[in-house]
């Protein structure tokens, strides 16, 4: 008979599964008027730019050749960066409880994240008393990879020491948790703290 091996850490994403993540009212908030934020949005492209700078690409680097294609657009291309722990939101209900838990419990906790390394610093120390709690976390930004490339699987596997059915992947996108799944690593798609706290009891976690 197979042993089932159980996992014996957690690997959390972090928007949307740790802190809440909305830019939009963030743009909101910077062009009120709904037809000018789309356009806005559709003429720099700005999910796919955004994306750019969670691979890897320096934001003033990305932002000055940006703004000089759109000069009209230079003040919010420049406040993505200026003042991007804006669109930051509140820690998600209930999942910092479940970590506090984890860690009370001695479970090893890690993460995996798609985020810019020049966002990501700033967000780091002010939330550092939190992110104490864990023992790693991979930024594809520094890394220049993303999920749900298997290489930054791979790469973070290596770098916390895990085999893939050690780890358990938590992600609020089905196509990061299937990238992880594919890699061999356990995976849980995120929906809430209910249900989260239930399945890792169900591991033996909690």
């Amino acid at each position: 008979m197979t042993e089932v091996v159980r996992p014996k850490a957690v690997v959390f994403d972090v928007g949307n599964v740790l802190y809440g993540w909305d830019p939009e009212s963030f743009l909101v908030r910077q062009i009120a008027d709904d037809e000018a934020r789309l356009r806005f949005i559709e003429d720099i492209d700005l999910w796919n730019w955004h994306d750019s700078l969670d691979g890897g690409r320096g934001f003033h680097e990305a932002a000055a050749e940006l703004s000089e294609t759109f000069p009209a657009y230079a003040e919010y291309i420049s406040a993505w960066g200026d003042r991007f722990g804006e669109t930051i939101q509140d820690p998600v209900p209930g999942v910092h409880a479940i970590v506090a838990d984890l860690d009370a419990n001695g479970i090893p906790l890690f993460g995996i994240t798609n985020f810019s390394a020049d966002f990501w610093g700033p967000f780091r120390a002010r939330e550092e008393a939190f992110f104490s709690r864990f023992k790693d976390i991979v930024v594809s930004g520094e890394e220049k990879l993303m999920k749900p490339d298997p290489a930054i699987y791979y790469l973070a596997l290596d770098r916390f020491g895990l085999r893939p059915d050690e780890a358990l992947f938590i992600d609020d996108r089905i196509i990061n948790v299937e990238g992880a799944e594919a890699v061999g690593m356990k995976a849980h798609l995120f929906t809430d703290a209910y249900d989260l706290h239930a399945r890792l009891e169900a591991e033996g976690l909690l």
